[in-house]
């Protein structure tokens, strides 16, 4: 799998490559991505509206869409199945992973589907090129085949509990994990998903905004008692930053993350 790619690397394949910019931010934090991205972006990049691109038959935020939505979004962005694309993000929630794991998922070649590590932040720091130009986009014909195995269910979590298959890991903060903070929607309660472990997103990202290294990811995992060898699944507020601990389990383990597409924002609704 090829699961990052560098600032340097996509400055020298900037046009052999599809870039998307896969910026959201949390509701409360009150910035506009599309409106960012049309002021400023990384060169040849288009940008990818996780929302919007998501299922709309249903109140919970950015869930997967069917397998027919998602031909017809990537055709419109101008996708093929032989194209390497590689997503960025301006976000403090790194929703650029929510976007690889999303194409795995519909059976993007792994090889073929990459996040830039240091985000816009640092490439704009490195003085890249950057952009406010609105690509042409000429439709494609691009084919998906879904891997169900890679997400799971309320029904799943709750059987889980009881038989306990894998570890279920949690990217939130501590204090939203423990109930001591609010989440950020008003619908839901807080706390967690009994017998999860709280692995917070940020412990896995450098000061510069680049993934820790293989080595360094492992004991992480490892200080949270989270064993390697045994199953995983990954859960956070709404299955964004889940994505993230998908992404550094798979340069551990080179597996496809398996994530509860529902997370808190299904699991913590107020009755």
């Amino acid at each position: 799998m090829n699961q990052l790619v560098s600032t340097k690397w996509l400055n020298d394949n900037l046009t052999k490559v599809k870039i998307l910019d896969a910026s959201w931010h949390l509701p409360n934090v009150k910035r506009d991505a599309l409106e960012e991205y049309r002021l400023n972006h990384i060169a040849n990049s288009i940008f990818f509206d996780i929302d919007k691109n998501s299922n709309q038959k249903t109140n919970l935020p950015h869930m997967l869409p069917s397998k027919e939505d998602w031909q017809t979004i990537v055709s419109n962005l101008g996708i093929n199945n032989s194209d390497h694309v590689i997503v960025y993000d301006n976000s403090d929630v790194f929703s650029s992973c929510r976007i690889w794991y999303t194409f795995l998922y519909f059976g993007h070649n792994p090889n073929l589907i990459s996040v830039l590590d240091g985000d816009f932040k640092k490439w704009k720091k490195e003085k890249r090129p950057v952009s406010n130009e609105i690509l042409n986009i000429k439709k494609s014909n691009y084919t998906a085949n879904e891997n169900l195995s890679l997400v799971i269910d309320k029904k799943q979590i709750n059987e889980n509990i009881i038989d306990k298959k894998f570890q279920l890991i949690d990217a939130r903060g501590e204090s939203r994990f423990l109930g001591l903070q609010p989440e950020p929607r008003q619908e839901l309660r807080s706390g967690n998903i009994q017998g999860s472990i709280n692995l917070p997103f940020n412990n896995l990202i450098n000061q510069d905004r680049t993934f820790k290294k293989k080595d360094e990811l492992v004991n992480v995992f490892k200080s949270k008692e989270i064993e390697l060898e045994k199953a995983m699944a990954f859960t956070c507020g709404s299955g964004i930053t889940a994505c993230i601990l998908g992404l550094a389990n798979s340069i551990i383990s080179g597996k496809k993350p398996i994530i509860y597409d529902g997370s808190w924002a299904e699991y913590g609704l107020k009755n």
